[in-house]
């Protein structure tokens, strides 16, 4: 399989951008964090002015042999139910994708049943993954092909030569399947990793971190074979999603990523493609405890936090209207010079 190569961001760029930024009419600095997302936006871009962005959702769907273990609230036909209404257009992620002008995409790649209803992009590659108690949960091969499946989503985007590419995800038992990545690539324990998901407490919970830890010490995945630790421990949209951040980036896209999930995710495709960085914008902080563990270890601010722990691309939806507004403002404000208006003294 062969990865997108990444466009090289212009390193100079940043400072003119500032500059632009230094000299719109408003005391330096005080728009706050919107200044700064306005730079990432303008950097990825290419320009100072950066034009209002095309917003995609896409919600990769998949099932997990892991939820046999009983490490979520909810039975495992939930996904294709969830998957059905988010077609509809009854989901958190489909009202979010109305109300801020984003096309929504759900991407069947993992789900243990068909999931041919309206409106849903085929891309299945496993009808869920194994058992990762009893072997890996999906062949190399298959892992591979979760990853392609995310780019030839993106490639059946419309081109443009700038957008934001948000990443979500729906899929009964996944969070386990996050916590396993984040013990992988982001260095957790299975106590820091795991947090309730769907609603797990109590015993349930310790159960929880028992399974994940009995998983790392039956498959023992190496954060150094990214596509291997995929496959060993799953899941397929979880690949499909690091695969769309690839592609997505290598348009020379904003990729958004959501929240525990799609962070997960984001691991596998950062230790893929050690440039993604330039390309990720946070949305913001989940309500799930690994999920802010891996921010702070990485130092990375999100665009919100608003104790979401919702997934299907609700917090990545959620940030676009700020994105548009950062973009916005770097374009539309007047500065100093061309409004005749006097700077600080």
């Amino acid at each position: 399989m062969r990865l997108p190569a990444l466009p090289r961001l212009d390193p100079d760029l940043p400072t003119r951008i500032q500059a632009h930024l230094d000299d719109l009419t408003k005391p330096q600095g005080s728009l706050g964090r919107l200044e700064a997302l306005g730079l990432r936006l303008g950097h990825i871009a290419g320009t100072a002015t950066p034009p209002d962005p095309e917003a995609y959702l896409l919600t990769f769907a998949g099932d997990h042999g892991i939820a046999a273990h009983g490490v979520s609230a909810f039975p495992a036909e939930v996904t294709p139910q969830m998957v059905a209404n988010i077609a509809a257009g009854g989901a958190a992620s489909s009202v979010l994708c109305r109300a801020h002008r984003i096309t929504h995409r759900v991407v069947d790649v993992g789900v243990a049943v068909p999931c041919t209803f309206p409106g849903v992009s085929q891309r299945k590659v496993v009808a869920g993954t194994g058992d990762p108690l009893a072997g890996p949960a999906m062949s190399r091969a298959e892992a591979e092909a979760c990853l392609q499946a995310g780019m030839d989503e993106v490639a059946d985007l419309p081109a443009q030569p700038f957008a934001l590419l948000c990443l979500g995800e729906m899929g009964i038992g996944n969070s386990a399947v996050a916590a396993l990545l984040a013990c992988v690539f982001g260095g957790l324990s299975p106590e820091e990793a795991v947090g309730p998901g769907t609603g797990v407490a109590g015993e349930v919970l310790q159960k929880k971190i028992e399974t994940v830890r009995r998983v790392l010490n039956a498959r023992t995945p190496d954060a150094s074979d990214p596509i291997g630790a995929l496959a060993a421990v799953g899941g397929a949209e979880f690949g499909a999603m690091a695969g769309a951040m690839l592609a997505g980036a290598a348009r020379g896209w904003a990729v958004v990523v959501d929240g525990y999930i799609a962070g997960a995710a984001a691991l596998v495709a950062l230790a893929l493609e050690p440039a993604l960085p330039d390309f990720l914008i946070w949305s913001h902080r989940s309500a799930e405890p690994g999920a802010a563990r891996m921010l702070d270890r990485f130092r990375i601010v999100p665009v919100l936090d608003l104790n979401l722990r919702l997934g299907e691309g609700t917090g990545a939806a959620l940030s676009v209207p700020i994105l548009r507004s950062a973009c916005a403002v770097m374009r539309e404000m007047a500065t100093f010079s061309s409004a005749g208006v006097s700077g600080k003294a």
